[in-house]
């Protein structure tokens, strides 16, 4: 009942006017904060290239607030630890079950934190690798390769893996990729405008993604 509940929840603020993102506040010392000017940049560049109606200002949400029920889709990002207390953890698994949908971007230094946290959200599913042939890489732009690479740390690969509930992703980690970094305002890592372009277009599809599946 509860579940069905926020479901509703959910739809009702679907079909408004404009709908508002929102940045996860976590616990555990991670810069939760960091890359502030990013997701009010793929916003402006949604609204321009794929006609989105989002507002422009981003909200700020708790992990274990219920005001998480209130954005269809919220972004968190960081370099450092993450933990989930029992309460967040409860409260993500609901709104995630709910319809909502949560993007993780490494900022740098996050994954080994966050791989820990996943577990105890989901104890029975496994983040799952994106195939570059999935719809993600391809429902705006373009991006045959999958996850492109936009800040060099390791010299790793990028990689985009997924959470499903029921055939629906509901959870995105994009590692080893930094999308966040290119959507900051151009003088933040004097990113040359072709690599920007590149972080944004990959942005455009996971938000068109997300509000069309």
């Amino acid at each position: 009942m509860r579940n069905i509940i926020y479901l509703i929840a959910l739809l009702f603020i679907s079909v408004g006017n404009s709908q508002q993102l929102a940045v996860l506040k976590y616990d555990g010392g991670g810069d939760w904060y960091s890359n502030p000017t990013a997701v009010p940049n793929l916003i402006a560049y949604c609204n321009d290239n794929l006609g989105t109606n989002l507002e422009e200002e981003v909200a700020t949400v708790e992990a274990s607030s219920v005001d998480i029920f209130q954005y269809p889709f919220i972004h968190m990002t960081g370099h450092g630890n993450v933990v989930f207390n029992t309460a967040d953890i409860e409260n993500i698994r609901n709104y995630l079950l709910s319809g909502g949908f949560l993007h993780i971007d490494d900022n740098y230094g996050m994954e080994p934190y966050l791989n820990k946290e996943l577990i105890k959200l989901f104890p029975q599913k496994e983040l799952v690798e994106l195939p570059a042939t999935h719809p993600i890489f391809n429902i705006y732009a373009k991006f045959p390769k999958g996850l492109p690479k936009i800040h060099e740390h390791e010299g790793k690969r990028p990689q985009a893996k997924g959470l499903f509930h029921e055939g629906r992703l509901v959870l995105l980690f994009t590692y080893e990729s930094d999308l966040g970094d290119g959507w900051e305002s151009p003088e933040v890592h004097n990113d040359p405008p072709e690599v920007r372009k590149k972080a944004l277009d990959m942005g455009a599809n996971i938000i068109k993604y997300v509000f069309t599946n």
